[in-house]
């Protein structure tokens, strides 16, 4: 008799995409799993990147990717699915004390958060934390030197696509404090998950990567079952894995074009450190293994795969409105003076930063998204620039000397910790409140 062969990993992920509707009936059960979403196209002339679209993608990849855009959050989905009986106050107040303090200080722990505990517990044969640390202490350069000019910029590029951004738009975003706060929210993960020992299991990472985790099944949930807008035929699951890609890989992204194109095959160990930070992480928000490639060219094949495949679509009552509520939005604590100041440059700076690095330098592009950028905001940006890459020099030198490289360190993680008093407290919540309801569909306890 012959063995079967092993089921191939999209054989496994499209078992997986299928799966979600037995396992969560009141989330998934009216949900047509065989559907191919309009957000997915194999039409160059569709895609938002044409010509990565015609030249020549890796067929199995597109077909993860196609899977992929099904794809929830299993596990998190699950417990986010308990909202109506519990409220969502009380699912994040039994997650925080399972992060701090185990599943065990969790009275009477429903089984869904075990099992998320449990998959975040879970350590991946891959993994190596001495990596993840060496990493982490690279990173907190750009964290601390480069990331608060630049955040606004980033958190900008992820409105450029209505597939994608309409998510954003659901929960609330479209006003300028409600952007504020999401901005300073997203700065917050990235530099805690930065410091030292915050991605150990009980560190101050671990728990906002499970924060994280939770607000976006939140949002799945809420989007599914609150808002008359979402159209699963259209848009696919909310913020599927697939989205997740680029917030936690465009640095491993751009770092991996550049590998590819000057002709290496491996990373350097540096920049190896650096891609297992970025994967781990990622691997904390629930991102699949299938994902989170580890060679150069396998993070820039992944990642063309997903833009290629993704409709281009710039809605203005969705992408324009996310882009100008965010470009309006004040981020710093208080109005003193210097917040005032920096809230100036850092704007200026960040326009530029879009420009440069998610719009090709396409000033009619920008334009066109309510992204207005002048002679001023250049001149800004060349000022900042420079005083940033004197300062990221400066610390990289002082990282290959002995004895000054531990107090260089000790001065970026103190900097860090400063600018995380700036970004405030991250609540990493999705009120239902803020949704539409569908229907007569009632609005879940708070």
């Amino acid at each position: 008799m012959q063995t079967p062969l092993p089921p191939t990993p999209l054989e496994r992920v499209r078992a997986k995409v299928a799966a979600q509707k037995a396992a969560l009936p009141a989330l998934y059960g009216d949900i047509d799993f065989d559907i191919t979403p309009e957000r997915f196209t194999d039409d160059p002339k569709a895609s938002v990147a044409p010509r990565l679209a015609r030249g020549g993608l890796d067929p199995d990849k597109v077909a993860l990717i196609k899977a992929y855009t099904m794809l929830g959050d299993v596990v998190a989905d699950a417990y986010a699915a308990l909202m109506p009986t519990y409220g969502f106050r009380p699912l994040i107040q039994m997650l925080t004390k399972a992060c701090d303090e185990g599943i065990a200080a969790v009275a009477d722990a429903p089984p869904e958060l075990a099992a998320f505990i449990a998959d975040m517990e879970r350590v991946p044969e891959w993994l190596d934390m001495d990596l993840v640390r060496e990493g982490q202490r690279l990173d907190r350069n750009a964290a601390a030197n480069l990331g608060p000019f630049a955040i606004r910029g980033a958190f900008i590029a992820t409105f450029m696509n209505k597939y994608a951004a309409l998510p954003m738009a659901l929960t609330g975003t479209l006003s300028n404090d409600t952007a504020a706060r999401r901005v300073n929210e997203t700065a917050t993960f990235f530099t805690t998950t930065l410091l030292p020992g915050s991605l150990e299991r009980h560190g101050a990472g671990f728990k906002a990567a499970a924060m994280v985790r939770l607000m976006h099944s939140m949002v799945r949930f809420n989007a599914l079952k609150r808002s008359d807008r979402w159209d699963v035929g259209v848009y696919g699951i909310p913020i599927p894995q697939v989205d997740q890609m680029p917030a936690g890989l465009i640095p491993i992204f751009l770092m991996s074009y550049k590998i590819v194109a000057s002709g290496r095959k491996t990373f350097t160990a540096e920049e190896r450190a650096r891609v297992e930070l970025a994967r781990y992480r990622c691997f904390l928000l629930g991102l699949p293994e299938d994902l989170l490639a580890d060679t150069p060219q396998g993070v820039v094949d992944t990642m063309n795969a997903r833009s290629a495949t993704l409709r281009a679509g710039f809605d203005d009552a969705t992408c324009g409105e996310l882009v100008r509520a965010t470009l309006n939005a004040y981020l710093p604590p208080d109005e003193r003076p210097e917040n005032r100041l920096f809230d100036k440059v850092e704007r200026r700076f960040s326009k530029v930063f879009f420009l440069r690095n998610f719009m090709n330098g396409d000033l009619a592009a920008a334009r066109r998204m309510g992204v207005e950028i002048g002679p001023r905001d250049f001149m800004m940006f060349g000022l900042v620039a420079l005083l940033v890459t004197s300062q990221l020099m400066a610390y990289r030198l002082a990282r290959n000397v002995p004895g000054v490289s531990d107090l260089a360190d000790a001065h970026l993680v103190a900097k860090l910790r400063r600018q995380l008093k700036r970004y405030g407290h991250a609540e990493f919540t999705s009120d239902a409140d803020k949704y539409r309801p569908a229907g007569n569909a009632k609005p879940a306890a708070a």
